[in-house]
């Protein structure tokens, strides 16, 4: 019985962790280990201390002797509620391991109890199965999610038979759930939206709708990039064209299957629409072709829930004024994570972040923010991002491989993607965010004012027309500022030296400045 197990042990380290200084595991951590839940460590445990001192760390909630829990499953579970918050995997997979009458007695013994109403909704919420409980007549409603720890909706749903407000961003079939920290909270407060509208507040219309364009075509090219593709301009114009009218239509599949036919120029190789068989990332050894894994992709027999969930949840999620940042990491992520077409996924879970700050307001209209030239920026993070998901799975997800040398999933894995903790990838997204405020989008505007700054000196000094005048910012950008001999013989003959030196010192005032 799982009463009977363990659970605090005294630990240094712990699953790769070192602890900050003695003493026993507790809550979420305690129960995975000691009953050996198919479930990721969480981003905290909680670490009982022999001192008296409260503190966290990144990887460590430290909790002093009194909030030592009992010797039992339902005081460790407790204690993680009150301190780590809701970890819907972990319940999925602790209820598929108990008894419904180990939960019922557990209500029965206790039914006001805040915590007792939250398990109990839980699990009849996870599992879709009622308890043999009679329904709750009294006492005050609470919250499931605690709003001091993690995000929650903004409108919430009553469960008169548990007295409970479910605040949970989401749905049975999709909703990952994001932490507060100290780093989001600093984001969020900072209203970045806002701070978008100071930026462009005062530039010129038709400054801004090349900036516009400009940003549309540099975010098409780097989302290519990061997939490891060098597009034709024609392509990089499409796909631009494409992102600059996210959040016009609501998210749903036949959307993201126009939109896969609009990245993948040649279909005869690829099958198009959600896949028919097991996916993921990695490479293929190369003597026996076997593969080597970095990511495994939900099954094939998976999708139409998860997505039909995914879906659903960005609607609620936009309807309910849950916030644009976090809600497009959601989305994202977990579009990627479940990776549902055989190709296309990368720019696809990129273009959903463009989709849900667009169609949630957060950036202003006719603005795209290149958030994929800001991640390309960031590489090495954003690998470690998708990483910090991915790697932790590997050891929970049963595979073979198949005579295609693809990969085959042997176990039950629904649950990995839709109720995943995407604290890590908001911090990461918010951050990209920031950068394409604070310095994507001004250096933008401050270049195209200097652009036309130049371009108005030369019409009205040399009367060029605009051909030639981009032909002749290009070349002095690409030599630092000064026009070569070659240049001038055989694109600008009619330039005396004199007229030369003018150009390059109006260009240094301008663009130097």
């Amino acid at each position: 019985m799982a009463n009977n197990k363990c659970f605090s042990q005294e630990i240094s380290v712990f699953h790769g962790r070192t602890a900050p200084e003695a003493g026993s595991l507790a809550g979420y951590g305690a129960i995975i280990s000691a009953l050996e839940l198919a479930v990721p460590m969480p981003r905290q445990l909680i670490l009982i201390s022999e001192k008296h001192k409260q503190y966290t760390t990144a990887e460590w909630i430290v909790l002093t002797p009194r909030h030592k829990p009992k010797e039992d499953l339902y005081a460790h579970i407790v204690l993680a509620l009150k301190w780590e918050g809701v970890n819907l995997l972990f319940f999925k997979k602790l209820f598929e391991k108990l008894t419904a009458p180990t939960i019922e007695s557990w209500i029965a013994a206790a039914p006001q109890s805040q915590y007792s109403r939250r398990i109990w909704f839980l699990y009849e919420w996870l599992m879709q199965s009622q308890l043999q409980l009679p329904d709750l007549k009294e006492g005050n409603y609470v919250d499931l999610i605690n709003e001091k720890l993690q995000y929650v909706s903004p409108t919430t749903q009553t469960s008169s038979r548990h007295r409970i407000k479910n605040n949970l961003p989401g749905n049975c079939d999709f909703c990952p759930l994001i932490h507060k920290t100290t780093r989001l909270e600093n984001y969020i407060d900072a209203q970045l939206d806002e701070k978008t509208n100071a930026v462009i507040c005062g530039v010129h219309k038709d400054i801004l709708l090349r900036t516009s364009a400009f940003l549309l075509l540099k975010d098409s090219k780097a989302s290519f990039t990061i997939e490891g593709e060098n597009p034709s301009q024609t392509r990089a114009v499409r796909w631009g064209r494409a992102i600059g009218q996210a959040g016009s239509k609501p998210l749903s599949k036949e959307e993201l299957l126009r939109l896969q036919q609009i990245i993948i120029e040649n279909s005869r190789f690829i099958q198009m629409g959600y896949r028919t068989e097991g996916g993921f990332i990695g490479e293929h050894d190369r003597n026996t072709g076997e593969p080597i894994p970095d990511h495994i992709s939900a099954r094939a027999e998976d999708l139409e829930k998860l997505m039909g969930g995914l879906t659903t949840a960005s609607r609620q999620m936009e309807q309910a004024g849950f916030h644009p940042v976090l809600t497009a990491t959601k989305i994202a992520f977990g579009f990627v994570f479940i990776h549902p077409l055989v190709d296309g996924n990368g720019r696809l879970h990129r273009y959903l972040i463009h989709h849900e700050l667009a169609s949630m307001r957060f950036t202003p209209q006719g603005i795209i923010f290149p958030v994929s030239a800001a991640i390309l920026d960031r590489i090495v993070d954003y690998q470690k991002v998708l990483e910090s998901y991915s790697h932790p799975l590997l050891d929970l997800i049963e595979w073979k491989k198949t005579p295609k040398n693809n990969v085959e999933v042997l176990n039950e894995t629904i649950d990995y993607y839709r109720y995943f903790d995407a604290t890590t990838q908001a911090e990461f997204l918010f951050k990209c965010v920031d950068a394409t405020i604070h310095t994507i989008i001004p250096q933008e505007v401050a270049y195209l004012q200097e652009w036309e700054s130049m371009k108005s000196w030369l019409d009205d000094r040399f009367q060029m027309p605009d051909k030639m005048v981009a032909l002749l910012i290009r070349f002095l950008e690409q030599n630092g500022g000064t026009l070569s001999k070659r240049a001038v013989e055989k694109e600008f003959p009619g330039l005396s030296s004199e007229e030369v030196k003018e150009i390059e010192g109006r260009f240094s005032l301008y663009f130097n400045s």
